[in-house]
């Protein structure tokens, strides 16, 4: 039998074997959930947002998606931003030192989840900052990025959209089994159905009568001799094209003569000429279009003749009265008949009118 003495040496081994035995458990479920080393230099970084969206302590860290850290403590503080916004949850994070260089102050902090239904961790975006490299403490500023409650919260208002465009459909619907509106009449409507059938066999015999040859549109498409007459319009059109390109008849010498092309420049350089000679007043043209005093005369000319035809037309004056008395008309009518009275009567018996009498005293 063992003596009391070694039964309690016996305990007190188990015991410290159990106690070594917990420690080193309690070591590796540490390495093996964190991701920093038991004694590797840290660094404190802190951030603060409106909402922790699940977040735990022990949660990882990452940079760009990279493992660089673990949240150390979340806790509720009375911290507000410059705007004046409420950020009361305090984000303590445990960052290995070796990332020190990665990380600038104005890295962006995100509350991303693992998935749908995934834990919350913190991922940091350094892609695009400039500023300092951080410090310990440095608190960080946030990014936000919609969780899932956000994306329930905007989905409820599209599903909410499509039932209410699923209860119009079935209204349309329902609308369309009654025969109601255009669309129920066209679907429904045995007479448009005749009507629409009638139509098509009609387009169909027009097609059966144009592939046939009957009819002017028919004739058009099988008539071979029109075909002909076409294909020789087009020869004489290419004939004539070529004979004006190598300059054959009155249209090719106008268009491939050089010759007609000086004489127009010429004719155009010495129209310019003319038109710059009229604007400097030059010659009996440039002093018509220049000289004030011509301009003076030819306006009081116009002046006269209107004031003239004025006069005419109110018969004044000789002329006017010439123009608008019909007593004068009516007696220059009759001298006319007279006239004419007179040179018949001499026709017809000259010797009466043309003889001449001598008579000595």
């Amino acid at each position: 039998m063992p003596s009391q003495k070694q039964l309690r040496w016996s305990q007190l081994r188990v015991g410290v074997t159990v106690v070594l035995a917990g420690m080193v458990l309690a070591v590796l479920i540490f390495l093996m959930s964190g991701t920093i080393g038991l004694f590797s230099p840290t660094l404190r970084l802190l951030v603060y947002v409106d909402n922790a969206s699940g977040l735990r302590n022990g949660a990882p860290v990452r940079l760009q998606s990279v493992d660089i850290g673990n949240v150390q403590q979340i806790r509720i503080t009375d911290h507000r931003e410059e705007d004046g916004a409420s950020t009361p949850v305090e984000i303590t994070m445990k960052i290995n030192t070796k990332f020190q260089p990665h990380l600038r102050t104005d890295s962006k902090v995100l509350l991303t989840t693992a998935g749908v239904l995934g834990e919350t961790y913190i991922d940091i975006d350094s892609t695009q900052a400039t500023g300092p490299i951080v410090s310990n403490n440095t608190v960080l500023p946030t990014k936000d990025v919609p969780n899932l409650q956000d994306v329930v919260r905007d989905s409820q208002s599209a599903l909410q959209n499509v039932s209410i465009l699923v209860k119009r459909l079935d209204r349309i619907v329902a609308a369309v089994e009654n025969k109601s509106g255009t669309v129920g009449e066209l679907i429904y409507d045995k007479h448009l159905y005749n009507n629409l059938n009638r139509t098509v066999l009609q387009v169909n015999a027009l097609i059966n009568d144009v592939q046939q040859g009957h009819g002017n549109l028919g004739k058009l498409l099988k008539d071979e001799s029109l075909y002909e007459r076409v294909n020789a319009t087009i020869d004489k059109v290419n004939l004539m094209a070529d004979n004006i390109n190598n300059g054959k008849g009155t249209l090719g010498k106008l268009i491939n003569d050089p010759a007609i092309y000086d004489n127009a420049n010429q004719t155009l350089t010495k129209t310019n000429q003319l038109i710059d000679g009229v604007n400097r007043g030059e010659g009996a043209l440039g002093k018509f279009a220049r000289d004030e005093e011509f301009a003076r005369k030819l306006d009081r000319l116009v002046t006269s003749l209107s004031a003239i035809s004025t006069e005419l037309h109110e018969g004044k004056g000789t002329a006017g009265k010439l123009l608008n008395d019909p007593a004068l008309y009516a007696n220059l009518d009759l001298l006319m008949v007279e006239s004419r009275n007179l040179v018949a009567a001499i026709r017809k018996n000259p010797k009466k009118y043309l003889t001449i009498h001598l008579k000595l005293f």
